[in-house]
């Protein structure tokens, strides 16, 4: 009987330590799941003309949550696959290409200019072979625009005004999460 109340008092205490230790434990971190996201849009959606060549041609805004924690690095790459007919696609036309953007940057306010992005950013060349955001311009049809945000475990070097092929052959091995938001737009006539 004195080895049975023993053995449950043992148990007893080895339940309270895990009771006491579980109680006084920093919750675990939640995954968070990278997401990106536009006020001036939802996935899916149609992006407003203010944002194409019809319109300021402005960027529309950005906001991205979910980071991983481990991430040194974002890259935004905005592109077209329907090129030029979403009916017959013959490339995918680049709009936009930034990396080295901080991982603790949170999205780009509407307008960003060059003069305006995070401390760090670097740009690489659209398909306009210049540096900066190109609103969507689709020849006919409505088009899709992935606005895809990647996560690296690094900043790339300075590749020297890159384009969107050369960023994404820096980025290999380095990509530890990725989202993206679509957005159409078809020409009003």
């Amino acid at each position: 009987m004195q080895r049975i109340t023993q053995l449950f008092r043992v148990i007893f205490f080895l339940v309270l330590i895990n009771l006491i230790w579980a109680v006084d434990r920093p919750p675990a971190e939640e995954a968070m799941t990278l997401s990106i996201t536009s006020s001036a849009f939802a996935n899916g959606g149609e992006i407003p003309a203010r944002y194409t060549c019809q319109g300021e041609d402005i960027a529309p805004p950005l906001q991205w949550t979910g980071v991983p924690g481990d991430a040194r690095s974002l890259v935004l790459i905005v592109d077209d696959p329907d090129a030029p007919d979403p009916e017959a696609p013959r490339m995918t036309w680049v709009h936009w290409v930034l990396y080295n953007l901080p991982a603790e940057s949170t999205g780009l306010p509407e307008g960003v200019t060059s003069t305006d992005l995070p401390s760090g950013t670097m740009e690489g060349l659209n398909d306009w072979k210049r540096t900066g955001y190109g609103g969507p311009c689709p020849p006919i049809g409505r088009h899709r625009y992935f606005h895809k945000l990647y996560a690296l475990d690094s900043p790339l070097a300075d590749l020297k005004n890159p384009t969107k092929a050369a960023v994404e052959s820096a980025m290999t091995g380095h990509v530890i999460g990725q989202v993206e938001l679509v957005g159409t737009y078809q020409k009003s006539r």
